[in-house]
């Protein structure tokens, strides 16, 4: 004889879940560490660089109230307006060739090919480097009399220009390592995302007579572009806080200084140099304004380009 199976208690519109105190203390502990670092290091800096760019700071003298003079001196320097196109001039330069770079070796290596572990750590390397170490070797290569890149292209003929030191070519030498440098990154994660597109996809498309290429563009592309998205948003970010290689490369007494200065060097000579922090604080405002723009404008972008399975 069987016993009447018990009907399951109907749930409680309202009801409140009792938890225990010990559970959620543990709970905030845990996750204590990661609060303090945020709010030390990202909060609390983030508004005192606002409270900071109200005043005017010369050295290790006291701080002036001057209200929003430092904003509007901001739109009086000449330098922030070739910053700021070169800042932009860069992104333009690094992200797309970059990416691109990154979608097709990772394809590549998504195949089965022989040592595919060894190319994968070998595009990776760049990222583990130290970025002085990385300016060091390039000013090498690119080294006007001495570097292998002239001396490769006098092989043929041509003669090299000074990379580092001629305004046509200052900022694209530093886009150039740029690309060298987050190539690996990029590829490793748009790598992770072809696979974990469904290999059945591949299948049908095979048994419907779809070309390798036709197979890239309607199955690879829209099954991997929110890796795509995401891979596009931080570089767009990174590249608009540009700093190390163009500092390390392209001093205040280079001929090309105009045309390779980006907002993140030139805040920092200001704030570190010129200790006017007050107006280094507002420099640093103005980037994170356009990185704003820029994040909103790809976020409203992700509708109608990215697709989710």
């Amino acid at each position: 004889m069987t016993s009447a199976t018990k009907p399951a208690a109907p749930m409680l519109k309202g009801r409140r879940e009792h938890y225990d105190p010990k559970v959620v203390v543990s709970a905030f502990l845990l996750i204590a560490p990661t609060i303090i670092g945020l709010c030390v290091l990202n909060i609390y800096p983030f508004f005192d660089t606002i409270r900071r760019s109200l005043y005017k700071t010369q050295g290790l003298g006291p701080e002036v109230y001057v209200k929003l003079k430092n904003f509007a001196d901001l739109f009086k320097d000449d330098m922030i307006g070739h910053a700021t196109r070169n800042t932009l001039l860069y992104m333009v330069l690094t992200v797309p060739v970059g990416v691109m770079l990154s979608l097709i070796f990772a394809s590549l290596l998504n195949s089965k090919i022989k040592g595919r572990d060894v190319y994968r750590a070998i595009y990776f390397l760049p990222m583990v480097v130290a970025p002085a170490a990385v300016a060091m070797v390039w000013r090498w290569i690119f080294n006007t009399e001495n570097g292998i890149l002239n001396i490769f292209l006098k092989l043929f003929g041509i003669q090299g220009p000074s990379w580092l030191s001629d305004p046509k070519t200052a900022l694209l030498s530093c886009a150039i390592i740029g690309i060298w440098s987050s190539v690996g990154y990029d590829l490793v994660m748009i790598l992770a995302g072809l696979q974990s597109i469904s290999k059945s996809y591949y299948e049908a498309a095979q048994i419907d007579g779809a070309s390798g290429i036709q197979t890239f563009w309607h199955i690879t592309i829209p099954m991997v572009s929110p890796t795509l998205f995401f891979v596009v948003l931080m570089r767009a970010m990174s590249s608009l806080k540009q700093f190390d290689t163009i500092y390390l490369l392209i001093k205040t007494t280079n001929p090309a200084y105009k045309q390779g200065t980006v907002l993140m060097t030139l805040f920092y000579r200001e704030a570190f140099e010129k200790f006017n922090k007050g107006y280094a604080s507002a420099i640093v405002l103005f980037t994170f304004v356009i990185i704003a723009i820029f994040t909103a404008i790809q976020f409203a972008a992700e509708k109608k380009l990215v697709h989710y399975e």
